[in-house]
């Protein structure tokens, strides 16, 4: 099959998805004026929901704990017509209300921890408020991903205003979790907690390791992600140079950096006026509890299923297509965070179609999942207002899931004996 031909099914797919996409007039243009970085670029997203074609006498069945890796029977457009139209509305107005709240529960956290100042209440403090930046952070999620409104200036602007409060550069994180979405369960295209392969792992440094793989210590990786992104991808965040990035989006990671350093100031401004040690309570743990937030919800996105049988399978060339990377998400149930959290565990249906603001999610997967059957993994339902259910899957994962094979269009994760929890 020509990429012409593919890229019909590409164009569709992707117009209802928030992902990069480029006309093939324009790829030409990129190519034939040697652009070799914007290049490189388009040859990882040119299969966008390309359809496979694979004889069925070629394809290797899958069953018990691997057998959601089989071709589904269904299409996205299925999903897509399974899903009320009222989901895929925008509406400002409640967009602006969620975070409103979020913003009053933050200022009123901030001015009663302070207050009291006792050192039985700072740790209360420390968990609630962290969750309330992980609550920010989603709000400016919607924003990247334009659910926020139908206004895409209104959006960014947002979003440059939420991410910066909690140290997170809006475009470029941005950019790259588009790349993610756009990209999303292929092994080397895939740009957030895509496995390592084992020529990498072999290659792999202690600290790199440590970042990565070993147990507790990925959990405080994501600010250093944005620094250097995962293992085996270079660049930063920051730098209007990086391949993350085409020339054209340079403008767009300067603004985000000086909205970055508008907070810095506003932080030393505070640091000043309350004193270093106020602000290490206040805001510094806080940051943290996000952090570990952020990295084991979206960790769990894409790693531990809750049956310890069942392994997550990853794609490369034919067999990989966007909507079986999106299937290969997982949803959660993460007790009374979820909606503190804005349902950002309910996740099949968003990588899918992450237009869908995070308030009609749960209707939608209700639709959809009708269609998935057994593609759809049911959440476990948590125990109590704690998910403490979700420990496990998220400990089991770090302790087995460590790289996949070089070669091979459907792989699964395989453990490295060498690598154990709190070891080299």
């Amino acid at each position: 099959m020509t990429n012409a031909i593919r890229y019909s099914a590409v164009s569709q797919a992707c117009a209802r998805c928030p992902a990069r996409t480029f006309s093939m007039k324009s790829q030409r243009q990129a190519l034939s004026a040697g652009s070799t970085r914007l290049a490189t670029r388009l040859s990882t997203r040119v299969h966008v929901a390309a359809p496979m074609e694979i004889a069925e006498g070629e394809r290797p069945v899958y069953e018990g704990g691997r057998k959601l890796a089989n071709a589904p029977p269904f299409s996205l457009q299925d999903l897509r017509d399974s899903i009320p139209k009222e989901c895929f509305e925008r509406s400002a107005l409640k967009s602006f209300a969620y975070l409103a709240l979020d913003v009053a529960v933050v200022a009123a956290l901030a001015f009663a921890a302070f207050t009291i100042n006792n050192p039985l209440v700072w740790p209360l403090y420390w968990f609630a408020q962290g969750t309330m930046f992980w609550a920010l952070f989603v709000v400016g999620h919607d924003c990247g991903h334009q659910s926020f409104s139908a206004n895409k200036t209104l959006n960014d602007f947002v979003g440059n205003i939420v991410h910066s409060s909690i140290m997170v550069p809006y475009h470029g994180w941005r950019i790259s979790h588009r790349t993610h979405h756009a990209n999303h369960g292929h092994v080397e295209n895939d740009e957030s907690w895509h496995p390592v392969t084992k020529t990498m792992l072999e290659g792999m440094n202690k600290v790199a390791r440590l970042g990565r793989l070993l147990f507790p210590f990925p959990l405080f990786a994501y600010p250093f992600y944005l620094l250097n992104r995962s293992p085996g991808k270079v660049g930063s965040h920051y730098d209007p140079k990086s391949d993350l990035f085409t020339d054209g989006e340079a403008n767009m990671i300067r603004t985000s950096n000086a909205f970055q350093i508008g907070f810095v100031g506003l932080l030393a401004a505070c640091t000043f006026a309350l004193g270093p040690m106020a602000m290490f309570n206040l805001y510094f743990v806080p940051y943290w509890m996000f952090v570990v937030w952020l990295d084991v919800v979206t960790y769990l996105h894409h790693h531990g299923p809750s049956d310890p049988e069942e392994e997550v399978p990853w794609y490369r060339g034919e067999e990989w297509n966007y909507m079986r990377g999106g299937l290969s998400t997982i949803d959660r149930d993460y007790g009374i965070f979820n909606k503190i959290h804005h349902d950002i565990g309910t996740h099949v249906v968003h990588h899918l179609f992450p237009q869908i603001p995070h308030y009609n999610l749960c209707k939608a997967t209700d639709s959809a999942k009708v269609v998935m059957g057994e593609y759809y993994r049911e959440p476990e339902p948590s125990p109590g207002w704690f998910p403490s259910h979700l420990i496990a899957p998220l400990v089991r994962s770090f302790g087995r899931d460590h790289y996949v094979a070089d070669q091979g269009d459907i792989v699964f994760y395989e453990k490295d004996p060498t690598i154990k929890l709190g070891g080299q």
